[in-house]
């Protein structure tokens, strides 16, 4: 029903610069009208953020593709996600190839997804907890990806960071932030690259707001 919806889509993001084929072609697959509540399923394939339920929302497939993009995801890399949400970030991440690993603090939304999950056959590692702090138990990660805005990048996230690896994280108020794109080069050196101006909703938790 929404094929041809999903294939505008994806001719959009390329349109608007988004060039990892991969990426394209999760996008192309990954049913973005089974993450969003029936309420709001007719709108799944416009280029904007919905609401999911708990003062949540699904961002809007712009900011989801420049954040993979940026995170650049190879097939077998082992993701961390901060802020599972309504799932459709970590499925496209498995769609990818990566062995996918989740937190949400919410537990009606950590809930919803595991029923979600294991109906679409999508094998993530998921847990209810503190984002912020991360998942040492299953450090280090190749990738880190926060899809809720931060005040500053937390260290717990920094440490669980392979070296090599990459991190996309919003930062910056409650109201506006930067995707800062971390590369870690060794322990403690990391290198930084911005892009600016984006809103997500805020990272609650011991490192968060």
């Amino acid at each position: 029903m929404y094929k041809q919806q999903r294939f505008e889509l994806v001719e959009a993001l390329r349109l608007k610069g988004i060039e990892d084929q991969y990426l394209l072609q999760a996008i192309s697959r990954v049913e973005r009208e089974k993450f969003i509540p029936s309420g709001v399923r007719q709108h799944a394939y416009k280029d904007i953020a919905l609401p999911i339920g708990n003062g949540q929302t699904i961002s809007q497939p712009y900011t989801i593709a420049i954040m993979t993009q940026a995170l650049q995801v190879k097939k077998g890399d082992k993701v961390l996600e901060i802020g599972t949400g309504s799932g459709y970030q970590a499925a496209i991440l498995f769609e990818m190839g990566a062995k996918v690993f989740s937190i949400e603090r919410n537990m009606d939304l950590y809930n919803e997804v595991l029923k979600k999950f294991e109906k679409l056959g999508i094998r993530a590692h998921c847990k209810c907890g503190d984002g912020s702090m991360g998942w040492d138990a299953y450090s280090p990660f190749d990738r880190i990806i926060v899809t809720a805005g931060a005040p500053s990048i937390p260290e717990a996230l920094k440490k669980q960071l392979s070296v090599n690896g990459r991190m996309v994280i919003p930062v910056g108020s409650m109201n506006s932030q930067t995707l800062e794109v971390l590369t870690k080069k060794a322990q403690e050196e990391f290198e930084i690259e911005e892009i600016p101006s984006f809103v997500f909703v805020p990272l609650i938790g011991k490192e968060g707001w």
